[in-house]
């Protein structure tokens, strides 16, 4: 790569004219790979005057986040990893001040208030809860990019109102800002901003060159002589180099290994014996496969030849290893455990004695309900542990979901999933948000709109739809589609008739899943689960759907004989 991301610091903190320093700060820089998948972690945390372990909430709240936002997993966004730490560390310090003798009194607890910020790729993440400040210079331009969360009932008194510790809740203002260059960002708690003028901290800067230690302490020494009382701490960050690639470079950063050839019957393969070919595409081959050392079956995925200069192919056939090893659940594909040198470019998976989804169907064309249930709750099931870790599927279908001899389905296929830590690392590849098969596909997709994870519901109702008609609930019309109008004229296809037995309940909560507007379907899979086995009283209250509904064509054609019929007898009459 020809640049990754890079700062200087300076620091200072000093207790000023009080006994001690309830403030703490502090900067974790990681090594590759953390460097880019997580980024550079910064944070400022200020202790309050009234209480005597205020200092340990501060050390707390710092220290937790620079260790346990590293910890949190790669595939999650910024945002949720910080979150979900900062809410674990506000949940302990308020624990901690109801165990105090103070327990009533949340002036003496352990409470502090916290500024921090993850530079991620090209992306400032801020978070920020209390009233330390955060600044951004560029130029001569500074500019404050937090509120300070202060109650004023006086114009001389005023009382934070918000920090960590003081409830067992905690709201986090957060927000994301592109970042440049030269910026440098300032982390001040009040002792300082309030006693030095912008003018002379945008000098101070500027005249340190690249002693920003300097900076911060000429800073600090001012706020000292203009009077503050506070402690003093300040943390100056300039970005000196921002990760930048292009796609050939990338490239060749993705991996050194060469493309495998063709693989045939008995042929040896990095530990492997091929014992007979799977299944083959313009994109990948996949074959069956005995492992050497462990003998159990295994199956081989090795990319296109013809595709191997495509770093788009080449970055999302990597991401499926990636993913699959960071799933563990009884209804995802596993993958195979690394324990030899490759010497070649492939995935390694168990291999799954069964058959796939679409010739289930095909097999038993007039399932029961109670199977479909089964099929579809352990479906449900895997697609949740993709949405736990935040990656959407994005091609959940047939042919991707394998039942095996025991009865156990499984989600195999990860080449379209989506995984929201990796899409905050900027790329020069173009992804596209189209990578479904259009028949499963949620209609958003084909307004150029981002998927949620009701978009993997969508398809997850269609799958169940086909399983007990055989059809899809709108056709084909879906794929063609393309505007808000069009979508809005989608007619769902009731699955009720008088020869099918299915409850008209359950056609409800269908309908409901494969909804065209995403904001229209189930929040939670677990509720679609539920009301597929327990009548939704929203649903029974509903009366049996008219012709119109439940089939359109047949209503118009009636509709249309009728009118003829009428215009027949007028005609006979004049």
């Amino acid at each position: 790569m020809p640049g990754r991301l890079q700062i200087s610091i300076g620091q200072c903190s000093d207790k000023g004219r009080k006994e001690t320093n309830q403030d703490f700060h502090g900067v974790y820089i990681p090594k590759e790979p953390q460097l880019s998948s997580k980024g550079i972690a910064i944070a400022l945390a200020d202790g309050i005057s009234s209480s005597d372990v205020s200092h340990i909430a501060s050390q707390a709240a710092v220290a937790g986040f620079l260790e346990d936002y590293f910890c949190t997993s790669e595939a999650w966004s910024v945002k949720k990893s910080v979150q979900r730490v900062l809410m674990a560390s506000n949940s302990w310090l308020h624990a901690q001040t109801r165990q105090n003798r103070y327990c009533y009194d949340k002036d003496r607890g352990y409470v502090c208030t916290l500024s921090a910020m993850v530079i991620k790729s090209t992306t400032a993440h801020i978070f920020h809860i209390g009233d330390a400040r955060i600044y951004r210079l560029r130029g001569n331009d500074l500019e404050q990019l937090t509120d300070d969360h202060r109650l004023w009932v006086s114009q001389d008194k005023s009382y934070l109102s918000r920090a960590l510790g003081i409830d067992s809740h905690v709201e986090i203002d957060y927000q994301a800002l592109a970042v440049a260059k030269g910026d440098i960002f300032l982390f001040a708690t009040d002792g300082v901003y309030e006693h030095v003028t912008l003018p002379f901290i945008i000098h101070a800067i500027n005249k340190s060159g690249n002693d920003l230690d300097t900076a911060a302490k000429t800073i600090v020494d001012e706020a000292y002589r203009q009077g503050s009382t506070d402690n003093l701490t300040i943390q100056i960050v300039r970005v000196e180099n921002l990760p930048r690639q292009d796609a050939k470079e990338l490239y060749r950063s993705l991996t050194e290994l060469p493309f495998p050839p063709i693989l045939e019957a008995r042929a040896l393969f990095d530990g492997y014996t091929i014992v007979r070919e799977l299944h083959a595409s313009s994109r990948s081959h996949i074959y069956l496969a005995v492992d050497n050392d462990t003998h159990l079956q295994v199956v081989i995925k090795t990319p296109s030849i013809d595709l191997r200069g495509d770093a788009a192919y080449l970055e999302r056939f990597l991401m499926e290893d990636w993913i699959a090893r960071r799933i563990n659940n009884a209804h995802v594909l596993k993958p195979c455990a690394q324990t030899r040198k490759r010497n070649f470019l492939y995935v390694a998976t168990e291999f799954i004695d069964g058959q796939t989804l679409t010739q289930w169907m095909i097999d038993n064309p007039k399932a029961d309900i109670e199977t479909v249930r089964r099929i579809i709750e352990q479906i449900a099931k895997g697609l949740r542990a993709f949405h736990r870790l935040e990656m959407l599927h994005q091609d959940l279908r047939p042919d991707n979901i394998m039942i095996d001899s025991t009865g156990t389905v499984k989600i195999i296929d990860f080449g379209s999933t989506e995984v929201a830590g990796i899409m905050e690392i900027a790329t020069p590849l173009k992804r596209n948000s189209l990578l479904g098969t259009a028949q499963y596909t949620a209609p958003e997709y084909f307004l150029g709109e981002s998927g949620t994870t009701r978009s993997d519901m969508f398809s997850l109702g269609v799958i169940t739809y086909q399983m007990l008609t055989g059809k899809l609930p709108y056709g084909t019309q879906v794929a063609k589609s393309r505007t808000s109008a069009a979508q809005n004229s989608l007619a769902y296809n009731s699955i009720v008739d008088d020869e099918c037995k299915i409850p008209l309940w359950i056609d409800d909560a269908i309908r409901k899943m494969v909804d065209p507007n995403p904001s229209q379907r189930y929040e939670e899979l677990s509720e679609y689960t539920y009301d597929l086995r327990h009548p939704n009283k929203a649903f029974l209250n509903k009366t049996r759907p008219p012709l119109i509904e439940r089939k359109p064509v047949i209503f118009w054609k009636s509709v249309s004989f009728i009118l003829t019929t009428i215009i027949a007898l007028l005609l006979i009459k004049c």
